[in-house]
């Protein structure tokens, strides 16, 4: 029987066409059964998974994330992704790549911001591992992904988690580029890239209009608005 891959994207109110492309772009070229769900930080709290105060992060799901193996419920592959993302091929050829022996994969940045401003006006902040957690793919069945319990999400501090402390270096994989592109920090390749991620802002923002890749995104939205509307 074929797995069925769980995905969670992170969820803002302020973007929510961008999850709305997200998905629909990850459904349109799955050829393996996917359930994707938002990760919406009140209903989260109304679960009583997500407890910590009112913070100041860019984003609604800035440490929500980190609570999809356990959402996951199961011992096989999870995948977070930011809702900024476009989907352009299947992303469950991700399967074929995962090691089990690795508790963690993700897109192992190492590269310094080309904007200090992004989005709405946010402030861009610098740190070690920057974007590594945009993009993860947890091992369910791997003791450093078990003891990621709603406990510790809620405790430690958004360093310990985004940095991957919790995990010993050896523990985490790495991904090709592709799987997590960040427009706008690396030169536009000719082939279009797995995952193409608009950290810096997208079209859905009336300033984002003329980034790599944005009429992809447009085209997308564009089918999503027409399935909508049926």
């Amino acid at each position: 029987m074929t797995q069925t891959l769980k995905i969670y994207v992170g969820y803002d109110s302020r973007e929510d066409i961008a999850w709305q492309v997200a998905r629909h772009s990850t459904l349109r070229h799955a050829t393996r059964p996917v359930e994707i769900y938002p990760l919406k930080q009140p209903a989260l709290r109304e679960l009583g998974l997500y407890t910590r105060g009112v913070d100041t992060a860019t984003t609604e799901f800035s440490l929500t994330r980190f609570l999809t193996p356990y959402l996951a419920a199961h011992d096989g592959w999870s995948i977070f992704m930011d809702c900024d993302f476009l989907v352009t091929r299947d992303i469950t050829e991700i399967l074929s790549l995962l090691d089990p022996a690795k508790a963690l994969y993700c897109v192992q940045h190492d590269y310094t911001p080309a904007n200090m401003v992004k989005m709405d006006g946010k402030a861009q902040t610098v740190y070690p591992r920057k974007n590594w957690s945009s993009f993860m793919a947890f091992n369910g069945a791997h003791p450093g992904v078990k003891a990621l319990t709603p406990g510790v999400v809620n405790a430690e501090t958004p360093q310990y988690l985004h940095r991957f402390s919790w995990l010993d270096d050896a523990d985490i994989g790495a991904l090709d580029r592709e799987w997590n592109f960040l427009e706008g920090e690396y030169a536009k390749p000719e082939a279009l890239p797995m995952c193409v991620h608009y950290t810096n802002g997208g079209p859905w923002f009336e300033d984002w209009q003329n980034v790599d890749f944005g009429d992809e995104w447009r085209a997308e939205r564009d089918l999503y608005l027409a399935r909508a509307a049926e």
